[in-house]
């Protein structure tokens, strides 16, 4: 009688094999999520004015109209720091929204703050993209066995949970509703400071990848936005397109202190992260957070705020639900007041994106600006620093069309990031531009994000902050960017800006890139729509 092994290297079993694999991703991809899923609705703690950080920004607030106070938070380290020192200092509430946590030092470096603050009675909210969770579960659902924490989970995969691979193939019948994902970023303390902007929580955001490390920009958030942050939060929280872990996560055999337990031995050891204060002040000359918190006074910029995010309906329907308008469209979505505020610039805009694809209501936008005579100027990435070269490939679509109409193309170069001190120590590991904001007439900024899944951005009406902002965008350009133009037969040249009375170097195709990655994109440009990227 042939063994197992001599069976199964036969011709026929090999299509058996085949045949019970396809099988299983039939039946996989028929899994559901589940159904009358138990939400306890939440809203926002209403009032912090009686903690200690509601009477720090009390007494730091300006009298008369309401306004808000921020600080830009540039740097990677300053960023972390304030938000571990907020969890410190928290007495009611945090509310946590993000697009990644990852299981990495980071990420469980974050988790073990809220935890520390959960245990002092602080209610811990916590709601992440489901899309990079996989293998995850046993540390969100040990963090959620905790009192006063909740964890849940947007557009969640139902099955093969584990790996990344066989959560998509449990979702093969299913993949326009999972590749739809919430790219917010939010932070919101005692309902009365926050912070938001541009940065997950996962290594590569605070300078602690050894292969690449992202330029970001986040802002320190407080005063009279602040409720209106934690609204927005409300709406994803107590969307139905959330499910707490639970619903989720089959339930083991472990009581909730063996799961606590569990929590304990994930997020410790010498291999964590512990992080020390920053000793010294930001690129903008600021303090660490601590420094100034302890001192009992608040040093921001005060201002008129306007904050929007996009419905969590956005990511799973077409319309703004009850008006039938695309959900881009609709007055209160992030991209519909990013194109009124840009298309009412009057002199100039200046603009950082990871990921630039205009398509054809962004270049409607460019030929209304331009057409105003308003300058325009964005830093994105170059080829060698992007992060998703498929982007690039629709991005690059239309760099010639855009520089033809006038815009100031800048793109990041890894080299010259990791040369300059400026934005942190780098060492080995490349530099990737993944902040998204703009200054528009040097008088408004905008902080957030613009791309196909949800988004949260908000608007500060700010001189001062906006100066800030354009010397940040402008030390990217300086440092650590080509500039491109049109050649003299119409090709795209990168010009690397040369120091002192040295002529600028001139390039003639992309900068740092090896032949095969010039050549991939070369074979899969036609083969790839627009719509998939």
């Amino acid at each position: 009688m042939p063994n197992i092994k001599d069976w199964a290297d036969r011709p026929h079993a090999r299509w058996v094999a085949w045949l019970l694999l396809g099988i299983a991703l039939f039946v996989a991809g028929c899994a559901g999520l589940p159904t009358e899923v138990q939400r306890k609705p939440s809203v926002a703690i209403a009032d912090g004015t009686d903690t200690t950080l509601g009477r720090l920004v009390k007494a730091a607030a300006p009298p008369g109209e309401p306004l808000s106070g921020f600080r830009l938070l540039p740097m990677p380290q300053f960023s972390l720091h304030a938000r571990i020192e907020l969890a410190r200092r928290a007495q009611r509430s945090i509310d946590v929204q993000y697009y990644l946590v990852q299981n990495d030092e980071t990420g469980r470096y974050l988790l073990r703050a809220l935890r520390d603050a959960a245990d002092r009675g602080v209610r811990v909210r916590l709601l992440v993209d489901d899309l990079y969770t996989a293998g995850a579960d046993p540390l969100f659902t040990s963090f959620a066995s905790h009192p006063n924490v909740e964890v849940r989970l947007f557009n969640p995969f139902p099955a093969g949970r584990d790996r990344f691979g066989t959560r998509w193939a449990a979702s093969l019948f299913d993949f326009d509703r999972v590749h739809r994902r919430m790219h917010n970023k939010l932070y919101v303390v005692d309902n009365t400071m926050a912070v938001m902007g541009g940065r997950n929580m996962a290594n590569e955001y605070f300078l602690r990848d050894g292969g690449s490390n992202f330029i970001d920009i986040d802002t320190l958030v407080a005063g009279a936005v602040v409720p209106k942050l934690s609204s927005l939060f409300d709406m994803y929280w107590n969307s139905p397109y959330v499910y707490p872990i639970e619903s989720l996560v089959a339930k083991g055999s472990e009581s909730p202190q063996q799961l606590r337990e569990r929590f304990d031995r994930l997020t410790s050891g010498p291999e964590q992260l512990h992080p020390e204060e920053p000793d010294s002040t930001d690129l903008l000359g600021n303090n660490p957070l601590a420094k100034d918190l302890d001192a009992g006074a608040l040093k921001l910029v005060w201002a008129r705020a306007e904050a929007y995010a996009d419905p969590p309906a956005k990511a799973l329907a077409p319309t703004d639900e009850g008006r039938g308008l695309p959900a881009d469209e609709a007055t209160d979505s992030v991209l519909y007041n990013v194109r009124r505020y840009l298309r009412g610039a009057e002199n100039e805009i200046m603009q950082t994106t990871p990921y630039l694809i205009p398509g054809r209501g962004g270049m409607e936008s460019i030929r209304i600006i331009r057409g105003n005579a308003v300058s325009y100027s964005i830093v994105t990435n170059s080829l060698a620093a992007t992060d998703e070269s498929l982007v690039h490939i629709g991005y690059r679509r239309y760099r010639a069309e855009m520089l033809r109409l006038g815009v100031e193309l800048y793109e990041l170069s890894p080299k010259r990031v990791e040369q300059t001190k400026r934005f942190g120590m780098y060492g080995s590991a490349s530099g990737r531009l993944h902040g998204k904001s703009a200054v528009i007439d040097r008088k408004i900024v905008f902080i957030g994000s613009m791309l196909y899944n949800t988004e949260v951005g908000i608007f500060i009406f700010s001189p001062q902050i906006a100066q800030q902002l354009t010397s940040l965008i402008g030390f990217i350009r300086l440092d650590g960017a080509y500039q491109l133009q049109l050649g003299p037969t119409g090709a795209i040249e990168w010009v690397s800006p040369a120091s002192g009375d040295a002529a600028d170097t001139i390039l003639h195709q992309e900068p740092e890139t090896d032949f095969w990655s010039r050549w991939k994109l070369e074979l899969l440009a036609p083969l790839v729509p627009e719509s998939l990227l």
